[in-house]
């Protein structure tokens, strides 16, 4: 079996070199270093022995990710694109876990992961309170949270990567009031995340602009259940059977996701209304699943790819690394994808908000 000094000598250079590429330090290593390397490492097959690394370093070469649900095909995604990342640029595997964003969830999985020794770790929470995403850095870990921004007022060591969530839903009811909609709803759950709250203004602002703000509505369709984010289809298909039952029920709604549209959509189905005709329902997210739904579903297309590889490249680095437009980014990379699910009201002619040009996108 071959060794660290094996590698060492066919690609004649020093093992702390080979040291460096194993362990992801290789980004100011000459070109042609670098694939000797990694060229001596595959023709002598050499596999680096990972309770070694761990003895001498502290650390393992594995990356936390830590989901509300893995249910919910949208972190799937997001965790698909991390695990590419971090595998192709740093030679990191990904360990998943499910929060049901809970803080003491949160907080266990922190201490089971340091145990570990794995010390690099992102997180799709949102929870208003970071003060144990701190306490986690203080221990040594690099932490990265995604949806959310920094605590008003505190300066933090946790990095921060969120797509426009005020942009998206704000496009989204622009899209429908182009459309003739005068009747707007958003619909979401109990709870109040920060990217639930900015999407909430991001509807509320449309609508103002429009003249529409007193008609707006938002549909609360209540709190999760302990399985949270995995159970939003269903709360989005009770909500549409409420609205079905209302005699002055929305034209237009706006979703919190993907997924809760497509409970919407199931749920007036069901209820004997018809998804565009009766009623026009967009998402956000992009999910696949969006395309392949009947009616195909209109949706705010997020920059998933460009936001997984720069939670990858943020949580790589030490926090006093990071400067301003790393500790903090928002992605405004946002993509209208109009499909089947959105009409003109009832009664209504198609309208179209002058200069606003709307992407088709086939499913």
């Amino acid at each position: 079996m071959a060794t660290i000094q094996d590698v060492a000598r066919h690609a004649a250079v020093s093992v702390s070199t080979v040291s460096n590429v194993l362990n992801g330090r290789a980004d100011r290593m000459r070109a042609e270093t670098l694939a000797r390397v990694e060229a001596a490492i595959q023709a002598l097959q050499f596999r680096p022995n990972k309770l070694a690394q761990q003895l001498k370093t502290g650390q393992t070469p594995l990356l936390g990710l830590l989901v509300p649900s893995m249910a919910n095909p949208m972190y799937g995604f997001i965790a698909r694109e991390i695990e590419s990342f971090a595998q192709e640029g740093f030679g990191f595997r990904v360990l998943i876990g499910s929060t049901y964003r809970e803080r003491e969830k949160e907080s266990a999985f922190f201490e089971d992961l340091l145990a570990q020794g794995v010390r690099r770790v992102i997180v799709i929470s949102s929870l208003a309170d970071e003060r144990h995403f701190e306490s986690a850095v203080e221990q040594g870990m690099v932490v990265v949270s995604y949806d959310r921004g920094a605590t008003p007022g505190r300066r933090s060591r946790v990095a921060h990567v969120m797509p426009d969530n005020f942009e998206a839903a704000r496009l989204a009811t622009q899209h429908l009031i182009a459309r003739g909609h005068r009747r707007l709803a958003f619909a979401t759950v109990a709870g109040m995340t920060m990217s639930r709250s900015a999407k909430i203004d991001g509807f509320h602002a449309a609508a103002e602009a429009a003249g529409l703000r007193a008609q707006a509505q938002l549909l609360d369709g209540g709190p999760l259940n302990e399985y949270g984010d995995a159970v939003i289809a269903e709360v989005g298909r009770a909500t549409a059977l409420q609205i079905a039952e209302r005699p002055e029920r929305p034209s237009g709604i706006v979703a919190l996701n993907d997924l809760m549209a497509l409970g919407l959509m199931a749920g007036l189905r069901e209820a004997g209304l018809r998804v565009p005709q009766d009623v026009s329902v967009v998402g956000i997210d992009g999910l696949f699943l969006s395309a392949l739904s009947n009616p195909a579903l209109t949706t705010v297309q997020l920059p998933i790819r460009a936001m997984a590889r720069a939670m990858v490249q943020r949580v790589m680095k030490n926090p006093d690394e990071l400067d301003a437009t790393e500790r903090e980014q928002v992605f405004t990379e946002l993509r209208l994808v109009e499909r089947e699910s959105v009409a003109p009201p009832p009664g209504e002619t198609a309208r179209r908000a002058p200069g606003k040009k709307i992407e088709k996108t086939n499913p």
